[in-house]
């Protein structure tokens, strides 16, 4: 009998683990219901990235942003999780407002269906 199996750490992991339950300030470039330019998708969340990071595709670390049904173009929160993509060294933070509820991750993965693939990615926690 085999324990757990243990998670990957991806280049990108290791860079958003650090922001585990840390407050974390957003710049959003694809905000609430704004469309995906070459996808087409629309964004259900705020989303956008962490000024001053460099995440390994050569962009700042990305981050949804749960909460706020508004179109934003910043926002300051605490980040609650990762979705940590299985088939792509791109991770993505799950940010809420600070004064919000955690969300579970059923809700998370509710919130982030429109862009991630069941399947494609585990959320993870501290």
């Amino acid at each position: 009998m085999t324990g757990p199996k243990k998670l990957a750490e991806s280049r990108s992991l290791a860079l958003a683990r650090p922001f585990l339950g840390k407050t974390v300030a957003l710049t959003f470039d694809r905000p609430y219901g704004s469309t995906h330019p070459t996808c087409g998708f629309r964004y259900t969340t705020n989303y956008g990235f962490v000024p001053g990071t460099l995440a390994p595709d050569g962009k700042e670390l990305d981050a949804y942003f749960l909460g706020p049904t508004v179109p934003l173009s910043t926002a300051t929160g605490t980040c609650i999780a990762i979705v940590h993509r299985l088939f792509d060294d791109d991770d993505k933070l799950v940010v809420i407002p600070s004064d919000s509820e955690v969300l579970d991750d059923d809700a998370i993965a509710a919130a982030v269906e429109f862009q991630e693939e069941v399947g494609c990615y585990v959320i993870v926690r501290r």
